[in-house]
C-alpha cells in the first residue's frame, strides 16, 4: 500500500467567468521514504493539488469535484472536518510557499511550535516548549532557545523557512508536503534548505511531496517526478529516466532550459512557442497541442491519457519522443 495514492483527482473553482477545472484527473503516488516532485509552470495545478490533499481549498469557491486521495488506505476526501483536522498538521504536514504569510506575526516562533505539538499530543506547556527548542536546534537554527522567543519578522528568510519546517515536523508526520520551499531564497540558503529536508527525510523515513517549478531542485533531491500542464500530469517517472529521455514534448521544452553548456557558449536557449491556455477555454484534445511542433490531427481531437500504471515512465502523448535526448546539468 502506497503512503499516498491520488486517483483521478479533480478540483474545480467557481468564478464569475464560469467553472475553472484547475486539476483534471491527476493520478499520483508517494511511497514511504520517497521524494516525489510535482513540477510545472505557475497555474499548472500543482499547488492546488497539494491544497486538495489536505482539504485546504478556499471555500465555497474551491471544491474537490471527483476522485480519491488515499492516505494509508483512507480516503481523505470522504472524511468529516473533525477527522481531517486530526490528520492535518499531524500525520500529514505542509511547508507553505511564503513563510512570512503563513506564520502568525503576533506569536513567537516557539509558541507557534508548541501550539502544533499540544494540538495533537498530550504534552504539558513546559514539555512542549522544550520540544520546540529541540526542533529549532534540529533544523539548524543557531541559539535555538533564544530564537524560540523571537517573532517571525525578527528572522531572516532562511530562518523563517527553517522555523516552518520545525512546525511541520513537530508531530513527526508520515508525509511532508513542501510547496516551493526555496522560493525567494538566495542560492546558498536554497542549497541549505534542500540538504536539510533530505537529511530530515533520511532520519525519519517520511515521504516527501515536493512542489516546484525548478527542475534543478528536482534533479538534486527527487527520486521520481510528475510534470503537470494545464491541470493534468503529462509525464511521470524516475528522475534519472525523465531527465535522460523525456518522452513528452512539454517535458523536453522544460529540460532545454537546463542546457548550461549552450548558455555559456552564448547561444539562445530554445523556448516553448505560445502561451499556457486559459483553464476557462482549453483547446479540444491535448491542451499542449497548440504549442507542440509535432502535433497531429489526433492530438487536436482527443486528449491522451497517462498510462499505463506500474510502468517505469508514463506519458500522456499519442506521439511520444522515441530517441533519448542528452541533457547537460552542469552548474
Amino acid at each position: 500500500m502506497s503512503l499516498l495514492d491520488i486517483r483521478d483527482l479533480q478540483v474545480a473553482f467557481d468564478t464569475r467567468a464560469g467553472v475553472v477545472q484547475a486539476v483534471n484527473g491527476v493520478n499520483l503516488r508517494v511511497e514511504r521514504g520517497e521524494t516525489m516532485a510535482l513540477v510545472g509552470e505557475s497555474g499548472s495545478g500543482k499547488s492546488v493539488t497539494a491544497y486538495a490533499i489536505l482539504r485546504l481549498l478556499a471555500k465555497p469557491a474551491g471544491r474537490i469535484s471527483g476522485g480519491q486521495v488515499l492516505f494509508q488506505g483512507t480516503d481523505l476526501v470522504q472524511l468529516d472536518e473533525r477527522a481531517i483536522r486530526a490528520i492535518r498538521g499531524n500525520r500529514i504536514a505542509m511547508i507553505f510557499q511564503e513563510p512570512l504569510a503563513a506564520l502568525n506575526p503576533v506569536l513567537s516562533i516557539g509558541r507557534q511550535i508548541t501550539e502544533a505539538i499540544r494540538l495533537h499530543r498530550d504534552a504539558s506547556p513546559r514539555a512542549a516548549w522544550e520540544q520546540a527548542v529541540e526542533l529549532l536546534d534540529r533544523v539548524q537554527i543557531p541559539s535555538p532557545r533564544q530564537r524560540a522567543q523571537d517573532y517571525p519578522h525578527q528572522l531572516s528568510g532562511g530562518m523563517r523557512q527553517r522555523a516552518m519546517i520545525a512546525i511541520a515536523l513537530a508531530c513527526e508526520p508520515d508525509l511532508l508536503i513542501a510547496d516551493e520551499p526555496t522560493t525567494a531564497l538566495d542560492v546558498t540558503t536554497q542549497a541549505q534548505i534542500l540538504a536539510l529536508l533530505k537529511q530530515l527525510q533520511l532520519s525519519t523515513g517520511m515521504g516527501l511531496l515536493l512542489i516546484t517549478h525548478d527542475l534543478g531542485v528536482v534533479a538534486e533531491v527527487a527520486d521520481r517526478a510528475a510534470v503537470m500542464y494545464a491541470g493534468r500530469v503529462v509525464e511521470e517517472g524516475g528522475v534519472n529516466a525523465l531527465f535522460a529521455n523525456p518522452a513528452h514534448p512539454y517535458t523536453q521544452g522544460l529540460l532545454a532550459s537546463l542546457q548550461m553548456d549552450r548558455l555559456r557558449a552564448g547561444e539562445r536557449l530554445p523556448e516553448i512557442a505560445g502561451t499556457v491556455p486559459s483553464l476557462l477555454d482549453l483547446p479540444e484534445g491535448c491542451a499542449f497541442a497548440p504549442r507542440c511542433g509535432q502535433a497531429h490531427r489526433l492530438c487536436r481531437a482527443e486528449s491522451p491519457r497517462l498510462g499505463p500504471a506500474g510502468t517505469a515512465q508514463r506519458v500522456a502523448c499519442f506521439f511520444p519522443m522515441a530517441e533519448p535526448v542528452a541533457r547537460s546539468l552542469a552548474a
